[in-house]
């Protein structure tokens, strides 16, 4: 297949001028710098200021990169929440010529020392409560000849044993704004992120400036951002950046929101800061939406969100949990599927208008189950195992296989991963189907799909069935070896505080919808579900947990 294209007429625009972030947030500044950005500090307290003043501070902390010798193409790391400082250095590192490393601070010390090392990052600023992530990593990281401490306390207050420190705030006190920013070149690496490290060692992927102003303004476009929207950025800012929310608020000229440290357990100060700040764009996990739909049923007063788009990701989100938020706030959760790999997005669930007026209420809310369409220039083959190409009837069911604009075509230093990309297009590791209308359906991970008896059971759609039943809050279900069939779907389930179910009740939210040889032979009940960094269900986790208990019956199990 010939994959060079097609050569015209030579063209008059000004093409060698760079799509670069540098010069994205640089119109922010300059075009609207009395927009607000609200974060909340360490404390708990919230402050805020304007883009005007955000671009100040991030000249001075270009500087201070410049002073601790950050040169173009080195590596800058962050290991920081969604915080004021890190937004700032979204803009700064960049803006040098270096590349800013997400860290993800949810790995393990092992994986996050290996990362910083395999980077090559030679400078790591870290916020104060993370010193001791930080400390746990100092000494497998050798090369990192410079650690910089983020903290509103007087540097004299702090403790650490990390070496060589120094404090940003002290430097920033004593540099001033940098001189003209450099016209970065779009095919440099803006940032980088790496894989979660589920199947072996993370690996790298390096979005260029090019590829993330791109999928900035796509996803604007697509969720119909614009200068009067609030954008709370909510997923986290240190993976597959924040899923590229923070690019597109600023090509959108929106306030941004910033939350801060917050847990899963108590989700009430997003809640709160959702309804003072009249947000209307958010993006996060089911995992967080939940308890914050939990929360808003015990509140005497209802909140009205009619104007809030709330883009969904790391999982699809239940039925029960869309249907849910809507009844009781108007806001519309859009399912997002993407990756490490694509630059965030590959595909985004907003219903097309000819759909609008000849599906059933019924139908709409099946098709919002899909992961969606896939965004412009995005290519999407499902393929068999053989590597066929096979048909978009909403039936043929293969690997998903995407290429495009933002799509990695290798990893960083690949030492033999690179297996995952076949001429042009990144093997997702996904299962799915493709509808006729165009949208992209995902039935399950290639490695945890479940294999009974020849025939394929959905894995996702079965989890998605069981938590519509009023008293299961979360729901796993994984294949388990079995010696006549080959594998055998066990489910895993969380029951909302308070409340009980028997197997037979539990099992009457999938008739209809599965055969009886596809329903469940156990149901474990179990008070929290292992999950992934990035708030996945940890499947290899349940299952090498399940292979350890075999043999012996737990109390918690129904038969």
């Amino acid at each position: 297949m010939n994959t060079h294209p097609l050569e015209g007429h030579p063209a008059t625009s000004g093409d060698d001028f760079p799509l670069n972030v540098t010069t994205l947030f640089r119109h922010m500044v300059r075009t609207h710098p009395e927009q607000q950005i609200v974060y909340r500090t360490a404390d708990g307290a919230w402050g805020r200021y304007t883009f005007r003043d955000y671009g100040v501070r991030a000249s001075r902390a270009a500087s201070v990169l410049a002073g601790l010798g950050i040169r173009p193409g080195d590596v800058v790391g962050v290991l920081d929440w969604n915080s004021k400082r890190h937004f700032e250095l979204y803009w700064a590192i960049p803006a040098t010529g270096a590349v800013l490393l997400q860290i993800n601070l949810r790995l393990a010390p092992k994986d996050l020392a290996y990362v910083t090392a395999h980077s090559g990052a030679s400078v790591v600023l870290v916020e104060e409560s993370l010193l001791p992530v930080a400390e746990s990593i100092a000494e497998m990281t050798p090369g990192v000849r410079r650690w910089v401490v983020m903290t509103d306390r007087p540097s004299n207050q702090v403790e650490t044993t990390l070496p060589d420190v120094v404090f940003f705030e002290d430097l920033m006190r004593n540099v001033g704004q940098t001189g003209q920013w450099p016209m970065v070149s779009e095919r440099s690496a803006y940032t980088a992120c790496y894989t979660t490290g589920t199947t072996g060692r993370p690996k790298g992927v390096y979005y260029s400036h090019r590829s993330v102003y791109l999928h900035a303004m796509t996803l604007a476009a697509l969720l119909e951002m614009s200068n009067r929207d609030c954008v709370m950025l909510v997923a986290p800012m240190f993976h597959a950046l924040s899923w590229g929310l923070p690019q597109a608020a600023v090509y959108a000229g929106a306030k941004v929101v910033l939350p801060g440290r917050y847990t899963a357990a108590d989700t009430s100060v997003l809640l709160d800061a959702i309804l003072t700040e009249d947000a209307t764009v958010i993006n996060g996990a089911p995992a967080i939406y939940q308890p914050i739909l939990d929360q808003i049923r015990t509140r005497e007063t209802p909140a009205d969100l009619r104007n809030v788009r709330m883009l969904c990701g790391a999982a699809e989100p239940p039925l029960s949990l869309m249907q849910g938020m809507y009844e009781q706030t108007g806001a519309e959760i859009i399912h997002g599927y993407g990756a490490t790999e694509t630059t965030a997005l590959i595909a985004l669930n907003r219903m097309k208008p000819a759909l609008e007026e000849s599906l059933t209420e019924a139908e709409k809310w099946d098709l919002k189950r899909c992961q969606g369409l896939p965004l412009p220039g995005m290519e999407i083959r499902i393929v068999d195992d053989q590597g066929r190409d096979l048909p978009h009837d909403g039936h043929a069911i293969g690997e998903i296989l995407v290429k495009g604009p933002g799509v990695a075509t290798s990893y960083f230093k690949p030492e033999g991963t690179n297996t995952s990309f076949t001429d042009g297009y990144w093997r997702t590791g996904d299962v799915g189907k493709i509808l006729p209308t165009g949208y992209l359906k995902l039935t399950d991970r290639l490695k945890d799909v479940i294999k009974s008896g020849g025939e394929w059971i959905s894995s996702i759609d079965m989890e998605n069935a069981l938590t519509a039943h009023p008293n299961v809050l979360e729901a796993a279900v994984v294949g388990v070896a079995d010696d006549r069939w080959q594998e055998r779907p066990v489910a895993l389930i969380v029951l909302a505080p308070g409340t009980s179910a028997g197997r037979e009740e539990i099992l009457t939210t999938l008739d209809g919808l599965f055969a009886p040889w596809q329903m469940p032979d156990q149901i474990h009940i179990v008070e929290s579900i292992p999950r992934t960094s990035v708030g996945k269900i940890d499947k290899r986790a349940i299952r090498d947990d399940l292979t350890t208990r075999a043999g012996r019956q737990p109390p918690d199990l129904i038969r």
